[in-house]
């Protein structure tokens, strides 16, 4: 088997037909690091030149799925990162060029000519739901939850897979409120496949595995690049384009850099507290105020 810093993948030991790659930091909620996105993309791609597998169930080691990037300490500091630079003027491309190379990784799962799987507990939240929205088929706990926060301030979702699988008014409802929705709403709504009690999660999504598992190679491929092929048609890539695009603005422009020197003054955790509590995030002229106001930190 490939080893890897963040994930695993094998053969369910109960059908080899079927791989279960596992998102594997549960310590940290299994939150995204530079490594992962190119991890993922390592494993379909083993999951893919391996004949004998036809199904790949992705799902989150410990108490969730994903908890989206791993930012608490970048966040806090003063760093200069492709994705959070702190030099003026900021370059867009080279924030571009980093995220849609994340974004073309999780696609990688959308890409693969065998049917993916995300199995959902916990939370798939922020980037976490890029990377399960990016499955061909989600089945989720009734108690988990699905979201993407940073809508409110600091993110744009790259991978803007919420439009083509829940259409565009339920996306807008939730890009524009940040809201999380659980299992059954997600499921009634549309946006995934199936919701059932906790303790029937693996159950259901391994069974769910074996069937599809028992279509020859060539038919799901077929049948998945038709689909695909309808949402490409529609735009796909060029939403993802421009989505990526706009996720460094968010990062970048006055209300994101008010958001990071917030984080930086006070903590993450009290930055999050306040871009999911409803309060009006400041903005314009307000967020530069601010911004002087709270200062360089240390």
């Amino acid at each position: 088997m490939p080893n890897f810093s963040t994930l695993t993948i094998a053969p369910d030991t109960a059908n080899a037909r079927v791989a279960r790659l596992t998102l594997n930091r549960p310590e940290r909620m299994n939150a995204i690091t530079d490594a992962m996105p190119r991890e993922i993309r390592q494993a379909v791609e083993w999951a893919q030149d391996n004949d004998d597998i036809h199904v790949i169930v992705v799902e989150g080691a410990g108490k969730g799925f994903c908890g989206g990037y791993d930012l608490n300490a970048s966040a806090e500091q003063m760093i200069d990162h492709p994705c959070q630079q702190e030099s003026f003027p900021w370059d867009p491309m080279v924030d571009f060029s980093t995220m849609k190379r994340n974004t073309d990784d999780f696609m990688s799962l959308w890409r693969c000519p065998k049917p993916t799987i995300a199995k959902i507990h916990g939370a798939a939240v922020a980037g976490g739901s890029d990377i399960a929205l990016c499955c061909d088929l989600v089945v989720m706990a009734d108690d988990a939850r699905i979201g993407y926060m940073p809508t409110r301030v600091w993110g744009c979702p790259t991978t803007a897979m919420w439009t083509f699988k829940l259409g565009p008014v339920r996306a807008k409802q939730l890009m524009f409120t940040g809201d999380i929705i659980d299992g059954r709403t997600a499921a009634e709504w549309g946006l995934i496949n199936l919701s059932v009690p906790a303790q029937e999660l693996d159950g259901t999504a391994m069974k769910l595995a074996a069937r599809i598992a028992g279509v020859p190679r060539s038919h799901l491929a077929m049948h998945k690049m038709v689909v695909n092929q309808v949402m490409q048609t529609m735009g796909l890539e060029q939403t993802q384009t421009i989505a990526t695009l706009f996720d460094g603005i968010t990062r970048h422009n006055p209300e994101g850099l008010w958001f990071r020197r917030y984080a930086q003054s006070h903590g993450f955790k009290a930055a999050i507290e306040w871009r999911d509590s409803g309060r009006p995030i400041p903005e314009g002229d307000d967020a530069r105020e601010e911004i002087r106001r709270l200062g360089q930190p240390g």
